[in-house]
């Protein structure tokens, strides 16, 4: 039963306009191409297929999906901050063969800290293409809904909440222990770091067994 009602589960996750958020650093977006043809604009949640190249302010390469490791796109989950905040602001609305620069801020990109090679505070100019979009496998907005608190997490509190909703959005009498079990089925499933949280990245990765 409880797989069928996870299954129910899934399946009525609904799609919810995001709040607006804290005044963003500014980000510089120039687009190099467009094609002329754009059948879909990539939006949060979608599968992003991408070249792209990485720059210091001085124009030293950085990175380059095309020069450096294995010569491969790479695959980006848009909105889900799976990478820098920069990249989910600036590849929004694109269309498949667009080309953008986007010049991004510290602050929407390794902030105060910097990361392995790049240093503290470090603005960084990135070139991308995108190759291919596709759908993915679960609901960026769903998953807003869900995150009362906004931390990019959810909690059992914030699951069970979610599934009362659902029930009376459905017509169903309450039913707290019917909750409890989804709720636990959920997080043996879904949770697999086991640290008490869903994350959005597991959130948005389908998994096998579902």
């Amino acid at each position: 039963m409880l797989l069928s009602v996870w299954s129910w589960w899934c399946s009525s996750l609904l799609v919810s306009v995001s709040g607006a958020g804290a005044p963003e650093e500014e980000m510089k977006m120039e687009v190099l191409h467009k094609p002329f043809i754009c059948r879909r604009k990539s939006k949060n949640g979608d599968l992003l297929l991408l070249h792209h190249e990485a720059y210091f302010e001085n124009g030293t390469l950085l990175l380059s999906s095309r020069t450096i490791g294995d010569k491969q796109p790479v695959w980006f989950t848009l909105g889900i901050r799976e990478g820098i905040k920069g990249w989910d602001l600036g590849l929004r609305d694109m269309c498949a063969g667009e080309q953008r620069k986007l010049v991004i801020p510290p602050s929407l990109a390794y902030g105060d800290e910097g990361k392995g090679k790049i240093p503290p505070k470090t603005t960084l100019t990135f070139k991308i293409e995108l190759v291919e979009i596709r759908n993915g496998p679960r609901s960026h907005e769903s998953f807003q809904e869900m995150d009362l608190n906004d931390d990019w997490r959810l909690s059992k509190h914030e699951v069970k909440e979610y599934l009362k909703k659902e029930f009376e959005r459905y017509g169903h009498p309450p039913n707290d222990t019917l909750n409890e079990e989804m709720a636990n089925d959920i997080f043996t499933r879904e949770d697999k770091n086991k640290d008490g949280f869903i994350s959005s990245r597991e959130f948005t990765y389908k998994h096998d067994e579902l």
